[in-house]
C-alpha cells in the first residue's frame, strides 16, 4: 500500500470518529524539494504529524504555524515556502500574507519553493439539547440536516417519539459528549427545568440557552443560585432562547434558536480571507 493510500484510509478513520486534525498536501515544487507536489501529511492538534511526510525542517515550521491557525478559525489556507530571493523578487517579506498565501523563507541549501495547502477537518459541531417539548424534536431534526451532531438528552418517560438524534440519553446526567464546539439548549417546558438547567450551567458551551421567557427564566435563576450556583454561570444562559424573529410555531422557534446558533458558529469567519 503507499503512503498516499495510507494517508487517506487515516483521514477517512479520523473523520468517521469525529477527531480534529490538519491535513496538509504540497500542491506545487520548483526546483529541489524534499517533497513533491501530491505529498499529504495528517497533522493533529498538537503539532504531531502522525502520518504522511511534507518534507524536512525547510517546510515544518511554516506549516505547523499554519495548522494551528486554521485549527483555531476553522478556515483552510495556502503556504509558499520560497527561498530569500524569490521572496525580494516578489516585494513579500517572511510571515506576509498576500492575497491569500502565506509566505515563508526555505533556508535549507536546496533553495526549492514548495507551496503547501493546510486544511483544517472539524468534527461537525455539537448540539445537546435537553428536553423532548416540540421546539426540542423541530430542533433536533433542523440541526441534523444542518450537520450538527445532536444529542438529545431526557427521562425516558418523557419520550413522545424517538427524536431525530445521534445520540439519545436517558436523564440529564449527560456523561462523555462528542468533542466538537458544543452549543446547548434546554427545552424542558416546565419538566425538569431545574435538573436540565444545572446540568447546562456545568457543561461547558459556546452557547447556552432556555426556551422559556425571562420572567420564569429569572425564577429559575433565584432557585439555582440559593442551591449555592454561581451567578455567573447561570447568566451565561440566553433566555428566551433564540433570536427574535416573531416565531410562534415550534418549528419556527427552532429557526430562530438555530439561526442565533449559526451566528454565534460564525462569529470571526465571515468575511475571512478578504481584503
Amino acid at each position: 500500500m503507499s503512503g498516499h493510500v495510507e494517508v487517506m484510509d487515516l483521514v477517512a478513520q479520523l473523520k468517521a470518529a469525529e477527531e480534529t486534525f490538519v491535513l496538509a498536501t504540497v500542491v506545487r515544487t520548483v526546483s529541489v524539494t524534499a517533497a513533491k507536489a501530491g505529498a499529504k501529511a495528517i497533522i493533529r492538534p498538537d503539532g504531531t504529524i502522525v502520518a504522511g511526510w511534507i518534507g524536512g525542517g525547510c517546510a515544518r515550521g511554516a506549516v505547523l504555524k499554519a495548522a494551528r491557525e486554521a485549527l483555531a478559525d476553522g478556515e483552510p489556507r495556502m503556504v509558499s515556502v520560497q527561498p530569500e530571493n524569490l521572496l525580494a523578487e516578489l516585494g513579500v517579506k517572511p510571515g506576509e500574507n498576500r492575497d491569500g498565501v502565506r509566505f515563508a523563507q526555505n533556508m535549507c541549501p536546496s533553495k526549492g519553493t514548495m507551496d503547501i495547502f493546510v486544511e483544517p477537518v472539524l468534527p461537525h459541531p455539537s448540539l445537546v439539547i435537553l428536553g423532548v417539548s416540540p421546539v426540542a424534536l423541530s430542533l433536533a431534526t433542523q440541526a441534523r440536516q444542518l450537520g450538527y451532531h445532536v444529542t438529545v438528552a431526557a427521562p425516558a418517560a418523557d419520550l413522545p417519539a424517538a427524536p431525530d438524534a445521534d445520540m439519545l440519553i436517558d436523564g440529564y446526567q449527560l456523561g462523555r459528549l462528542n468533542e466538537a464546539r458544543r452549543f446547548i439548549v434546554v427545552s424542558t417546558q416546565g419538566r425538569g427545568d431545574e435538573a436540565a438547567l444545572r446540568t447546562a450551567v456545568s457543561t461547558g458551551a459556546a452557547y447556552h440557552a432556555f426556551v422559556g421567557s425571562r420572567r420564569k427564566m429569572a425564577a429559575l435563576r433565584e432557585k439555582l443560585i440559593a442551591e449555592g450556583i454561581e451567578a455567573s454561570a447561570v447568566d451565561r444562559i440566553k433566555a428566551p432562547a433564540g433570536l427574535d424573529l416573531g416565531a410562534i410555531t415550534p418549528e419556527e422557534i427552532a429557526m430562530s434558536i438555530l439561526a442565533e446558533i449559526t451566528v454565534e458558529r460564525r462569529r470571526g469567519q465571515r468575511g475571512a480571507g478578504r481584503v
